[in-house]
């Protein structure tokens, strides 16, 4: 405690303020132990940089370490799901009702049956609740077939999303501005916090070639995502073939989905080498990134892309497809790092212009590399977050 003299000559009290404890938060998703879906390495990420900088961290769904869901079976949706390296969990009034005991909020990911019912038990237990928005829509009628094909589908979904869970909380994780814009269009009334999902150091930047280093043979183009259509795998393979440059190319595509066995069956049909596409651990993609030239992201549908970040915390120059249904198109810091979606010639064309200029490629890698540091750290994102999560509590207390 500390004094202050008043001009009254009296002696007055000052305490001083008070440290900011720790808190204890419990993540829910459906699948949390899952490495090779993008949200799932997101939470975890944020688990660990949450551990690190003094929180306590309570996972609970499919794969968690103490509080475990069991996967619940869906007919159909399971199956497509399960492609997308994604299960949904049985909720449990038992497992919520332990794994929220003490904690001071609880944050939820998705807005299936899993995290209703997590939400139902928080309120029940008087514990305040956040709620993360990383699944888009056009991700769902995308994977659906025919589906995207009917009329205000999208719209609906956001609608339904919002009546099943975002409704009924006060403040919401939205990864980046294009995804909080389209929740605000959509009716959305809870305040917005944009926030990236971040990278984490294990993601750093290559040796960068010295000037007048000629291109390597073969150069080496990666691309990482769900092989699915809205991430539009297949219009970098078409571009690659069309190169001047296509013999000297090799490509790495790391994910999994449905279209798995057609990518490849399309790369052997139109490539000139070998191309390696399907499942990378997590714990291999920075080694792999550092051995890359180029990151291309075709992708026709993106909250964020976890993926284009951590390319270019590799010291990746990235090549990155222009729609309005994708954000990653906020990370292009010259027009050479994109093009008009699902435009074949303009994505030959910008890779064989990075590979005509080895000197640009790699002064820009490591820009994009610097920028990256500067801005995506997940570091700096959990910090943010932890700041959304106090005034959520505050916001309980207030109104309790």
């Amino acid at each position: 405690m500390r004094e202050r003299k008043e001009n009254s000559g009296k002696t007055t009290h000052l305490c001083a303020p008070e440290i900011e404890r720790p808190l204890t938060i419990a993540l829910v998703m459906d699948t949390i132990g899952n490495k090779g879906n993008g949200t799932s390495n997101s939470a975890l990420q944020y688990a660990h940089e949450l551990e690190r900088q003094g929180h306590h961290v309570r996972l609970v769904g499919i794969g968690a370490p103490e509080y475990p869901a069991r996967v619940s079976h869906v007919p159909l949706v399971s199956w497509v799901a399960a492609k997308q390296q994604m299960q949904f969990a049985e909720p449990s009034e038992t497992l919520f009702r332990t794994a929220f005991r003490g904690v001071d909020v609880v944050h939820i990911y998705l807005p299936f049956r899993f995290g209703r019912h997590a939400l139902k038990a928080a309120r029940a237990m008087g514990i305040p609740v956040t709620a993360g928005f990383h699944l888009q829509p056009e991700n769902v009628t995308y994977s659906a077939g025919p589906l995207k094909y009917v009329p205000g589908i999208s719209s609906f979904l956001y609608w339904l999303f919002r009546v099943w869970l975002y409704r009924n909380v006060g403040h919401i994780h939205a990864p980046t501005e294009m995804i909080a814009g389209q929740l605000r269009a959509h009716g959305y009334k809870a305040k917005l916090h944009v926030i990236s999902n971040g990278y984490t150091a294990r993601f750093t930047s290559k040796r960068q070639r010295v000037a007048g280093e000629s291109t390597p043979v073969p150069f080496r183009i990666v691309a990482s995502g769900r092989l699915t259509h809205e991430k539009d795998h297949i219009t970098l393979i078409k571009a690659i073939a069309r190169c001047r440059h296509a013999k000297d190319i090799e490509l790495t595509i790391c994910g999994t989905g449905p279209l798995q066995r057609y990518l490849r069956f399309r790369a052997h049909r139109l490539l000139h080498r070998p191309a390696s596409i399907g499942f990378h651990r997590n714990a291999d993609m920075p080694a792999l990134l550092r051995s890359c030239d180029l990151f291309v992201h075709p992708s026709i549908v993106d909250i964020e892309s976890l993926s284009v970040i951590e390319g270019m915390a590799s010291g990746l120059v990235p090549v990155i497809a222009s729609s309005e249904l994708s954000a990653a198109g906020q990370f292009a810091l010259l027009d050479e790092s994109l093009f008009p979606v699902r435009d074949v010639a303009a994505l030959a064309q910008r890779i064989d212009w990075w590979i005509d200029h080895p000197q640009e490629l790699a002064v820009w890698g490591e820009r994009y590399a610097k920028h990256t540091k500067e801005h995506y750290s997940v570091e700096a994102s959990v910090a943010k977050f932890v700041d959304m999560e106090r005034e959520a509590i505050a916001d309980t207390n207030r109104f309790a």
